[in-house]
């Protein structure tokens, strides 16, 4: 990595997507990499929407204003491929990490992102509802991140995610496991 990728999410209160950039941020700084992670929401309620923002260096960081131009676009929520215009001020070679169950080059095509543009699709939705019983994705979205961040081993994410959220039942902690193995496994580039 030799520039500062940038790293926009797009989700609703509830899904893990603040949760899921701390995390990848925390990862990465075990890693050895400079990072950054910050929200930024209105009303703090569950199903609004939210953004949230990752630097990633092998350098020290010295941006401190929010992400115009993200590099990796991740959405949490499949329905703000519409309400949220994921698209806007993204870099032209942008990857989009979506939560979809939609076939991938459907789901390419609806985004309308150049030959440039790479599109990853998990349906971290699915996973969550048969691995946790409730619709958690960030966990499978850590997965599919995984992909990208290939320098790092997915178990490292496992291991963060376990030990960020001990206080979780073992069993719910088995499932996000098992949730985080899935999103790198199922996650189908475009």
């Amino acid at each position: 990595m030799n520039k500062t990728v940038e790293v926009r999410w797009h989700g609703r209160g509830g899904q893990g997507a603040k949760s899921a950039s701390a995390i990848l941020a925390e990862v990465l700084f075990e890693e050895g990499k400079y990072v950054q992670a910050f929200p930024e929401y209105g009303a703090e309620r569950q199903g609004a929407p939210i953004r949230a923002y990752n630097r990633v260096s092998d350098a020290p960081i010295r941006r401190r204003c929010g992400v115009q131009n993200p590099n990796i676009v991740v959405v949490v929520d499949p329905t703000m491929v519409e309400s949220a215009d994921p698209t806007e001020g993204s870099a032209e070679d942008a990857l989009y990490i979506v939560n979809s169950g939609e076939n991938a080059k459907k789901l390419r095509s609806r985004l309308g992102v150049t030959s440039k543009a790479r599109v990853l699709v998990v349906d971290a939705t699915k996973i969550t509802l048969e691995e946790l019983g409730q619709n958690r994705p960030n966990a499978p979205i850590l997965g599919a991140l995984s992909n990208v961040f290939t320098e790092v081993p997915v178990e490292a994410f496992v291991n963060h995610f376990t030990n960020k959220m001990k206080k979780l039942p073992a069993k719910a902690l088995e499932a996000n496991r098992k949730a985080i193995l899935r999103g790198r496994a199922e996650a189908v580039f475009a």
